[in-house]
Parts: structure tokens; C-alpha cells; sequence
């Protein structure tokens, strides 16, 4: 499938994509540039959620672990958590969940929550939303580590899914995208092709080269937005690897 065309809100997308990619705050943070804490900021508000998941996993109720991130969020920005980003290795999920835990190791040394953050909002939490999300994390004995982890890839995933559907209704093609949504990750065990046809009003052949064209461009935009969490082009691969590994458990 061709590559969507470029329109005016279509770049601006693509602008911030560049500005908010993590080797681009870690290359600010090292230099006195003020976007490090905007575009750092603006990567938190987008994977909060693992963060939430991990410290409810723990055992904290779903109030003080909004509490906690909420806090760990408002430090992160505020007080240069970046000087752990070598660390982290250069990735965005490892750098998160290294600073969060230091966090929690000096929280547990206070004694009240107000001094989280300075009692200032940085990132607005939906708090009800995270824990109807929590409520249906897997129940078994998974440990916060590795919920982090599988919540990290499906947010990735949800991401990817987001912006190939906006794309495809760009495009006009949202009614056969939620039609044909279900083969991007089934490996192709979905609605029989003959069902898929007589409801596109195609033939088969058009709906396979039509999932083809899908599947395509979905590991593009995954590529892409594995890319706006890690350091080097080169660790782009590594991370896909990781990040099928998370999903199986």
C-alpha cells in the first residue's frame, strides 16, 4: 500500500513525531535546550499507564500509585531525572522504569504524598480510566516487571493501530480498515476472504492484496514508532524482538 499523501495536518504530525523522539531529548538533555523538558513531558503523558500498571502490581492502591506517577512525573521534568538516561541504556521504557523506581526508593522515606512533585499537576491522569485498565490485566502471578513490560508493547501497538486507522480514513478506507483490522496481528486465522469479499463487494484477490497492503504499512508505522523510543536506528530491530517477547509473557 503506497504511502498515505502528505497534507498539511499530516506533516505537523510528523513535525512533533521528530520532536518528541527520544534521541532528541537525550541529545537535549546533555545541553542546557528547554524542549528536552516539553518533549520529555510529552513522552510521559503517552506511557503513564505501564508506570501505573507496574506500582499497582506492587501492591499500592490505585489512588497512591495515581499519586505516585503522578509525582514521579512532575520530578521527572522538573528536577533533570535525564542524568539516568545513560542508564537506561538508551531506551525509553528502560530510562522510565529505572527513575521510577529510584523514585519510589526515596519516596518510601517521606512520610506525605503532598511533597510529591511539589504538589503541582504536570501531566494530567485519568485516574477512573487506569484502574477500569487495571482491572483487566491478566490475574495470574505476573510480576510489576513484566507487566511493564507487556503493557509497554501493547501501548506501542495501540499507538500503531491508532495511526494506521487515522490514515486509512484519510484515505477513505476506514469502513474495509475495520473490516480488515482483525488480520493484522491474527497471522492470518481471521473472517474467511470469501466472507471478507462479499461484504467489501470485492473479490478475494482484492481483499488479500488489500490485508497485504495492511500488514505493510502496519510494521512500517511499528518501526517508526519503536523508533521514537530508542537511541540508535540500529537498536530498532532489538526492540521488536523485545517487544514480541513481552506479549508472549
Amino acid at each position: 500500500m503506497p504511502n498515505p499523501p502528505v497534507d498539511s495536518s499530516t506533516r505537523a504530525r510528523q513535525e512533533q513525531f521528530v520532536t518528541t523522539h527520544w534521541s532528541v531529548v537525550m541529545a537535549a538533555a546533555r545541553g542546557e535546550n528547554l524542549q528536552a523538558g516539553a518533549a520529555l513531558e510529552k513522552l510521559c503523558e503517552t506511557y503513564w499507564y505501564p508506570l501505573y500498571a507496574f506500582v499497582r502490581r506492587l501492591g499500592h492502591s490505585s489512588h497512591d500509585a495515581e499519586d505516585v506517577v503522578q509525582g514521579f512525573f512532575a520530578q521527572c521534568v522538573e528536577k533533570n531525572y535525564l542524568h539516568s538516561v545513560d542508564q537506561a541504556k538508551g531506551r525509553f521504557r528502560s530510562f522510565l522504569l529505572v527513575a521510577l523506581k529510584g523514585y519510589l526508593a526515596k519516596e518510601h522515606e517521606k512520610s506525605h504524598a503532598r511533597k510529591r512533585g511539589g504538589g503541582q499537576t504536570m501531566i494530567a491522569l485519568d485516574g477512573l480510566a487506569a484502574e477500569q485498565r487495571y482491572a483487566l490485566e491478566p490475574s495470574e502471578q505476573m510480576s510489576a516487571d513484566k507487566l511493564y513490560e507487556r503493557r509497554w508493547a501493547l501501548t506501542l501497538l495501540e499507538k500503531v493501530l491508532s495511526r494506521l486507522r487515522e490514515e486509512q480514513a484519510v484515505l477513505g478506507r476506514l469502513e474495509d480498515f475495520e473490516h480488515l483490522k482483525e488480520f493484522l496481528q491474527s497471522g492470518g486465522r481471521g473472517t474467511p476472504y470469501s466472507e471478507l469479499a462479499s461484504r467489501l463487494g470485492g473479490s478475494e484477490g482484492s481483499v488479500k492484496v488489500a490485508i497485504h497492503r495492511l500488514r505493510r504499512r502496519y510494521r512500517e508505522l511499528l518501526d517508526e514508532e519503536i523508533a521514537h523510543t530508542v537511541a540508535t536506528a540500529e537498536e530498532v530491530a532489538e526492540e521488536r524482538r523485545h517487544l514480541r517477547k513481552a506479549l508472549i509473557g
